[in-house]
């Protein structure tokens, strides 16, 4: 007599088990895009980026000022020890726009702008006076830099209007209020006198019309006019006007407004390809003005020469555009108007600093973003970046082609496999 062996309900077992099994691989799934989307290829390269620069600033920083900081207060440290602190202060900055929802500055877009009006206000009255110009409102051991909370105030008001009228940007009634706050904070900014920081409020002006959708029409008309403006203004005051007869002729004044300009490109030529040797370089020794400031460009070239400097324009262009990338695939458009604004601000200043010191431009006082010494610039501009960072966060990937977008071709393969 053969055993009958008791069947298992096997069927009815994995008709339970079927859903906790669709619950585990939807749960892994959501893990997994949410892990691709906290941090994306951009987002990545962002950082990376970000983080190379301010370390090869605070390298640089501490090889430009070292002579200077023991001849005017006893430590080689001096200026490294206080960039480092406001690099760590940046690097928080970073950290907590990264992880806010760029949205929630809407919000803040008034408040933003009239701060930034009230500290431009109280520098002209009581500003601390460097070099016969008022840049810098004091707070016991703290300095801070109103022009740089401007940048930052003109970009987010200026996204926020823009954003909300981009239906309506054919009536330049729409856009107008960006260009009137431009001229309000340009006001201000050129009575300290600042007119470096002025062109840069103006990049990044001219970054979010054009981005915005105005008219070809209109932006060549505000071109035409800020170009005879920038004209004017250089040639009014006596510093600016020799800087610009020194710039179009450079061996006319070396001994005294060429004189900046001569000694860094000297310093320059003397690194050669390879350069001296970080820490070796002799401009740094009393032979080039503000070469820890505006001017750390040179230091760069003559320590690290034509390798060096190739590497530091690199990380600008690649900065450049990972954050026009990320303007690209923003989710809205207040976001692509600020990636873009950012991205305009950080490189345009860049290209000024750089030209000036190369001589392609005439020098203009603006410090070189992440490597020249300057507390309230780094941290502005770390918060900005960290602004963009989380706008890369929330990028929109790119959508793979699905079967009906295929050619017919394949669809055709497809089937017969």
């Amino acid at each position: 007599m053969t055993a009958i062996s008791p069947r298992l309900p096997l069927g009815r077992f994995r008709r339970i088990g079927d859903p906790f099994a669709r619950l585990g691989r939807s749960i892994f799934a959501r893990l997994e895009r949410r892990e691709q989307l906290a941090r994306p290829p951009a987002y990545v390269v962002l950082c990376a980026t970000v983080t190379v620069l301010n370390v090869v600033g605070l390298v640089m920083i501490l090889s430009a000022s070292s002579v200077a900081a023991l001849s005017d207060y006893g430590s080689s440290w001096y200026f490294f020890n206080r960039q480092l602190l406001w690099a760590i202060i940046g690097l928080v900055t970073f950290l907590v726009a990264a992880r806010i929802d760029y949205r929630r500055w809407r919000r803040c877009a008034p408040w933003l702008l009239v701060f930034a009006i009230v500290t431009l206000s109280l520098v002209l009255v009581g500003g601390k006076l460097v070099s016969g110009s008022q840049r810098w409102l004091v707070f016991g051991p703290l300095q801070l830099q109103p022009s740089e909370i401007a940048k930052l105030a003109l970009l987010v008001c200026g996204a926020e209007i823009l954003a909300k009228r981009a239906d309506r940007l054919d009536d330049p009634r729409m856009w107008r209020p960006v260009v009137a706050i431009f001229l309000v904070f340009a006001a201000l900014v050129m009575k300290e006198p600042d007119l470096a920081s002025t062109i840069v409020l103006g990049l990044i002006v001219a970054a979010l019309l054009i981005v915005g959708g105005v008219r070809a029409r209109h932006l060549a008309q505000m071109l035409a006019v800020a170009v005879a403006g920038t004209g004017a203004l250089s040639l009014l005051a006596g510093y600016r006007r020799a800087r610009m007869f020194s710039f179009l002729h450079p061996g006319h004044d070396i001994g005294n407004s060429g004189y900046q300009l001569y000694r860094s490109l000297i310093a320059i030529g003397s690194g050669g390809l390879n350069g001296v040797g970080l820490g070796a370089g002799r401009a740094k020794w009393f032979f080039l003005p503000n070469a820890h400031t505006d001017f750390i460009f040179a230091i760069i070239g003559e320590e690290l020469g034509f390798i060096g400097s190739l590497l530091v324009l690199g990380l600008f262009v690649g900065l450049g555009l990972v954050g026009l990338r990320i303007a690209r695939r923003a989710p809205d458009r207040f976001g692509m108007l600020i990636a873009t604004g950012v991205t305009a601000w950080i490189v345009g200043q860049a290209a000024i600093n750089l030209g000036a010191v190369v001589g392609l431009l005439p020098v203009s006082g603006v410090p070189l973003p992440f490597l020249s010494v300057g507390g309230t610039s780094l941290v502005i501009t770390m918060f900005g970046v960290g602004v963009v960072a989380n706008i890369a966060r929330q990028t929109v990937p790119t959508p793979s082609r699905s079967r009906r977008e295929r050619p017919a071709s394949e669809r055709v393969r497809a089937r017969v496999s």
